[in-house]
């Protein structure tokens, strides 16, 4: 049981957990639905940190603070606390020595089910981000689909540590799939970064810009709503600036 009480006493707020509990609270003063459980956010991010232990990313970052932006750059579009709780232990169970079960035990049976669903390791095989969110389109799981489309985008911004190949093999995959998906997801200004992330690391084939072309908002039907809270954009534009 001392795992499960005492993580408030062992919880410290790093920088990047501070970036998004800032966010975080201040969504909380404005959105017109259920506000994120702060308590929650933070419970995650401590066992994000304690499972990712002394993992590193190539850039010399501590890899917890990837899935802590990724969630951050969730709750603009999904302000909701299996989302957020989700993003942030998305590689716990591919990672990690952190289970589905006790993650079910944690924080229950929605946000285990969720990032069982964003795990790459199925049974006994290593499946690709693709073939992730090809099952995850089949089964409509648009919120779980969101998650993963800001996983790729936050390593977009960090692909420059990468290997030459890994970086061509992470680009022709965020060509063919994650654009597609930011297409079916209706987020635009998504897919337009992602663009832009991918010419600026390779020279993308004019035949695959000669025949791509983005999907205007106007009278196209979203197969979730993005915002869900409600929150009215200049808010979030205002958001933006002071964070």
């Amino acid at each position: 049981m001392e795992d499960l009480d005492n993580w408030r006493d062992k919880f410290e707020v790093c920088v990047y957990a501070k970036k998004l509990l800032d966010k975080v609270s201040a969504l909380n003063k404005i959105v017109r639905t259920i506000p994120v459980d702060i308590e929650a956010v933070k419970k995650a991010i401590y066992y994000a940190r304690k499972y990712h232990g002394s993992q590193m990313r190539r850039s010399g970052e501590p890899y917890y603070s990837h899935p802590i932006e990724v969630a951050c750059m969730v709750a603009d579009y999904l302000f909701r606390t299996d989302i957020i709780v989700t993003s942030i232990l998305h590689d716990t169970i591919e990672d990690t020595e952190l289970t589905k079960e006790k993650i079910a035990v944690l924080f229950g049976e929605k946000i285990s089910n969720q990032v069982m669903d964003l795990t790459r390791v199925k049974e006994y095989n290593k499946i690709t981000s693709a073939e992730i969110v090809e099952i995850l389109y089949k089964e409509k799981k648009h919120d779980v689909l969101l998650i993963k489309l800001f996983d790729r985008l936050h390593n977009m911004q960090t692909i420059g540590a990468k290997s030459p190949e890994k970086i061509k093999k992470i680009v022709d995959e965020t060509m063919y799939h994650f654009l597609v998906l930011s297409k079916y997801l209706g987020l635009l200004d998504i897919e337009v970064n992602l663009i832009k992330l991918c010419s600026a690391t390779l020279t993308i084939p004019d035949y695959f810009l000669d025949h791509y072309h983005l999907f205007s908002l106007d009278n196209y039907q979203l197969p979730f709503q993005v915002f869900q809270n409600d929150i009215d954009q200049k808010y979030i534009l205002q958001l933006k600036e002071l964070l």
